[in-house]
């Protein structure tokens, strides 16, 4: 069995305090790997990094021309939201417009990420909303199929035909069976696949534009949508948003929880996939910004990708203690 590699370091001082393993892989469209650190065959749960892919049914079944959704719908289709007020007015607008409310999202409530929000709700005396939900885009999108295909409101069970759906797309761009998912923080199921599967599925969608077919197409408008829409994919302060708007070229960034990051890159025709052992967030942003820069997407020196790529660690007192910087081999 192939060991995790080197992803990120954490500095204090002269010393390596902490170091953090994991896996990444970049595909090229045809599915080959082009470089791989850790073992490619390693089963995960890509968690909110397969956003893309769930929403490719709501645009391949013709739900999303019927109901005339944007891009910034696809976006937030994509997203993992900060709660914030663009993105928390946009999906109540989206709500509206099908017919629902807050109750039919069945993604759970969450408070705002969002610190002018959450302490205008607190102020108010208001309780955090389904909508505020990281993932109510996504749940929007699922509640359009569903409307659309004339199937019940409990899109979120497994033998749901949304869920049918967003299995089939999953397996078709990872070209891989599934060996079964979990339940994610947002109650729907998430498809497990290994790394070299949700690599080689970015890489389908980093040339989906190049292709004229139905699925490809929709891959390339939601691919679109993000890198144009970075602010309705995350928000302020939050690496995908940070990363698309300081990238050289158009890419397309999603995190997804413990430790996943996934990166599209048209022009290159590449795709990446890339998971911490330990989960953490910190190494993933390090390991993801060390990897885009390695591949000349991103420049080091821009304050926003240093950033992430060797964030300074500071104590209460505002003294800078140490540092996170990339494992060496992700950069040379």
């Amino acid at each position: 069995m192939i060991q995790a590699a080197s992803l990120a370091e954490v500095w204090r001082g002269p010393f390596q305090e902490s170091h953090h393993v994991g896996h990444a892989v970049v595909c090229d469209g045809s599915g080959q790997i082009v470089s791989a650190w850790g073992d490619p065959e390693a089963v995960v749960l890509p968690r909110s990094s397969s956003k893309m892919i769930q929403a490719l049914p709501l645009i391949t079944s013709g739900a999303a021309d019927a109901r005339g959704l944007t891009a910034e719908h696809l976006a937030l289709a994509c997203a993992s939201h900060q709660g914030a007020s663009l993105h928390v007015d946009r999906v109540n607008r989206w709500l509206t417009d099908l017919g629902l409310d807050d109750d039919a999202l069945l993604c759970g409530p969450q408070v705002s990420r969002d610190d002018a929000l959450r302490l205008d709700m607190i102020r108010a005396y208001q309780e955090p909303c389904r909508v505020h939900n990281n993932c109510s885009g996504k749940h929007a999108g699922f509640l359009t199929l569903a409307q659309y295909l004339g199937a019940g409101p409990d899109y979120v069970d497994p033998d749901h035909a949304v869920q049918n759906a967003c299995l089939d797309a999953f397996e078709t761009v990872t070209a891989l069976d599934s060996p079964g998912f979990g339940i994610d923080g947002c109650s729907a199921p998430n498809f497990a696949t290994t790394m070299h599967g949700m690599a080689r599925a970015m890489g389908w969608f980093a040339t989906a534009h190049q292709r004229s077919d139905t699925f490809s197409t929709a891959g390339a408008r939601l691919v679109a949508a993000m890198y144009r829409h970075p602010d309705l994919v995350a928000g302020d302060g939050r690496a995908c948003t940070r990363l698309m708007r300081t990238a050289q070229e158009p890419i397309a960034l999603k995190t997804g929880a413990e430790g996943y990051f996934v990166a599209i890159l048209p022009n290159r025709g590449l795709g990446v996939a890339l998971k911490t052992a330990d989960g953490a967030t910190r190494a993933a942003e390090c390991a993801i910004a060390a990897i885009l820069v390695r591949l000349d997407v991103l420049d080091a020196a821009h304050p926003d990708v240093a950033a992430f790529l060797n964030p300074r660690i500071y104590n209460h007192d505002g003294l800078e203690t140490g540092q996170i910087k990339p494992a060496p081999g992700l950069l040379a």
